[in-house]
């Protein structure tokens, strides 16, 4: 028999079977290669354990029965029929959310807490696509008396979806719920750095009675199965979150195979804008949870925090006592705010940002290093005295740092706002609502916050201007990613043209 499953435990549920293989036509299977790679908890820097690497020829197979679901068994499903399958997962989600929070916690290193929201909102999110499944609907146009016409709204067919480690099953749910309301089926590859909670998901998948095919989870690296799904010319459509970077390579690989429709959501550098006329204690609260929340490892997060001049020194002070009493540590105590960050290389490489603007001369207000001896934890980071041209100012640091600028008017803050290649979010902190929307409405960004941050909803798209990516997930808008239109036009009888 097939090793696929592992003993393991987390501290808040105990023992649990673990899924280590690839889940492909309903079952877990090893690779084709029988290849593994270790999976590593951030917080103990210690071996969880070691999953099942896909590899091209394993995308091959995942892409067949996914091809071989589309035009067989999932095509009889009516559309009253998938909205419920996705309905009875949302329950076997929140059946489960104990456990697969605790797993997201074990993998990720977010705090049980955030874990617990997320899983919350995945299903939240899984079951408001499954109201959508029977309510995609064409249109009847009136053009001739002799002819009849229509559009059907239709599946893509098969979708290759890549999904980055911050968000390991919030991002999943973000991805599938659309997908499968509208008709496709999947090959998901979770990032290799959290596959485990993505495994314990997939058993929910059978149980809950989707047909073989119509959602394979495979575990594997960017490189080699990333790339797969990127260039394979039995895909449809890809759908990619991530960096900037990556979104790039996958876009070229789109267009160098199958010219396959592209969905991109990816790097932000926000703006946190705050007036002289905001409230401070309100404020300063949202200001840390817009940089700190899932240890700043957020494509949204505002790590440009613009203070009007009024208030600026009062402000820094407040925020960085805010900021101070965040309670770092193990992702399974109840108080903790912050985790670890989710590897040594992202470790590495937010370290290399506050080094960096410590050279270029900006001031630490507080954090700057390393937390405790053990884990991939970092001190809550500020800095304030910051030049526009500088790296941290500049680049997507995902990690929990900010820097703090003064601004005089509302034409040079937006000005500041914009000196970026990002156009993912923003946030604007006023009293005076009509500060809120022309700003709001001036800030080139996806999405807006006012007198709030990080308040997502699976009503509500999201997504990104300029290089933070192409189309949007979540709400109504989310389907137009996984349906493609198709003309009827009927003659109905009479003469001939010509």
């Amino acid at each position: 028999m097939a090793n696929v499953y592992t003993e393991l435990k987390t501290p808040t549920t105990g023992a649990y079977k673990q899924p280590t293989g690839l889940f492909i036509n309903n079952e877990f299977v090893e690779g084709v290669e029988k290849k593994t790679f270790e999976v590593i908890n951030p917080a103990t820097e210690e071996v969880i354990c070691s999953v099942h690497e896909a590899t091209e020829a394993d995308v091959d197979i995942a892409v067949k029965a996914a091809r071989d679901a589309f035009e067989g068994p999932w095509r009889q499903v009516t559309p009253q029929q998938r909205g419920n399958l996705l309905l009875k997962l949302a329950d076997l989600i929140e059946k489960n959310l104990e456990l697969l929070a605790s797993v997201e916690s074990l993998d990720n290193g977010k705090s049980i807490t955030m874990a617990r929201g997320d899983v919350g909102a995945v299903a939240g999110c899984i079951r408001y696509y499954g109201g959508w499944a029977d309510k995609i609907e064409g249109k009847t146009i009136d053009i001739a008396p002799d002819m009849f016409h229509y559009t059907r709204l239709e599946p893509i067919g098969v979708c290759g979806q890549i999904i980055p480690w911050n968000f390991p099953l919030l991002m999943l749910g973000w991805k599938i719920g659309p997908a499968l309301a509208t008709g496709n089926t999947i090959v998901l590859k979770t990032a290799e750095q959290t596959p485990l909670s993505g495994l314990v998901f997939a058993q929910f998948v059978k149980e809950a009675g989707f047909p073989p095919g119509v959602l394979n989870i495979i575990s594997g690296f960017g490189k080699t199965a990333g790339a797969a799904i990127s260039s394979h010319m039995d895909i449809d459509k890809v759908a990619f979150t991530g960096s900037t970077v990556v979104g790039r390579t996958i876009m070229k690989a789109a267009a160098a195979s199958n010219l396959k429709k592209v969905t991109l959501e990816l790097g932000g550098k926000s703006p946190n804008i705050v007036f002289n006329d905001a409230d401070i204690e309100q404020t300063i609260s949202w200001v840390n949870f817009g940089i700190y929340f899932n240890h700043g490892q957020c494509c949204c997060a505002g790590s440009r925090i613009y203070v009007q001049s009024g208030i600026y020194d009062k402000f820094v002070a407040a925020f960085k006592k805010r900021a101070e009493q965040n309670k770092v540590g193990d992702p399974f105590h109840p108080e903790t705010f912050q985790g670890p960050q989710v590897s040594q290389l992202q470790y590495d490489r937010i370290m290399g940002y506050i080094e960096s603007g410590k050279q270029e001369g900006a001031t630490v207000e507080t954090g700057g290093a390393r937390h405790g001896d053990k884990g991939y934890f970092i001190q809550p980071t500020i800095f304030t005295n910051v030049r526009p041209e500088m790296k941290i100012m500049q680049e997507e640091i995902f990690g929990p740092v900010c820097a703090i600028a003064k601004f005089d008017t509302e034409e040079e803050v937006l000005q500041m706002a914009h000196d970026t290649i990002y156009g993912l979010a923003s946030a604007v902190h006023t009293k005076d609502l009509n500060t809120a929307i022309r700003v709001a409405n001036s800030l080139r960004a996806g999405t807006v916050w006012v007198n709030c941050y990080n308040l997502l909803s699976h009503q509500l798209p999201f997504g990104g201007y300029a290089q933070s990516g192409i189309g949007r997930e979540l709400g109504e808008e989310a389907l137009a990613n996984y349906t493609q239109h198709k003309s009827v036009a009927i003659r109905l009888g009479g003469p001939l043209f010509g």
